[in-house]
């Protein structure tokens, strides 16, 4: 069942931690910031709507890093109950996808918790004060990939953050498939 995040809480400050990356070394979240600003992206390796859209995440981090926004990709879901979602699995995820960016494991699922993220995928972007500035979607995909020519949510609302710190007013929430939580988290 797809579900859909709140609206954004302008100002609400991120949440730092340190997770394992598929690269076998810790991360800090903060640490992955740009000059301009930061995307906390909730993913998950079995998600069909991550599914449908994660080559377009890969360039938007892509084109992000250019303007100076950092970005970076947690799996929090209960692997489990999803083996598709373990880190192994998320190794493997990220060398397919060419991940230019970190892929994190929340395995005790508090840093999802800390942000309330609802969904995969679930993006939070926030300005270079680490300010919540957008918590959207990425374009109007849903579990399956749209046109190619549309546009580009996520991207164009951090580049008006990377310019003027700020993101925009109107915002379209995400949809994804629920965050799968552990029984006893």
């Amino acid at each position: 069942m797809a579900s859909v995040p709140p609206i954004c809480d302008f100002g609400w400050k991120a949440v730092d931690a340190r997770l394992m990356s598929t690269e076998g070394r810790p991360f800090s979240i903060f640490d992955c910031a740009g000059p301009n600003g930061l995307v906390v992206a909730f993913i998950c390796n079995h998600c069909p709507y991550v599914k449908a859209v994660i080559d377009r995440v890969v360039r938007d981090a892509r084109d992000l890093e250019a303007l100076g926004i950092g970005f970076v990709a947690i799996n929090s879901n209960d692997a489990d109950a999803y083996p598709a979602d373990s880190f192994e699995r998320m190794k493997d995820f990220a060398a397919v996808h060419a991940f230019s960016f970190p892929y994190l494991h929340d395995e005790d699922q508090s840093v999802a918790r800390a942000y309330e993220a609802v969904c995969t995928p679930d993006f939070f972007g926030f300005n270079s004060d680490m300010e919540l500035q957008y918590r959207g979607r990425l374009d109007a995909s849903r579990n399956k990939a749209g046109d190619a020519d549309l546009r580009r949510d996520l991207f164009e609302a951090m580049r008006g953050v990377a310019e003027t710190g700020e993101g925009p007013r109107e915002q379209i929430p995400s949809m994804g498939c629920s965050i799968k939580w552990k029984e006893t988290a």
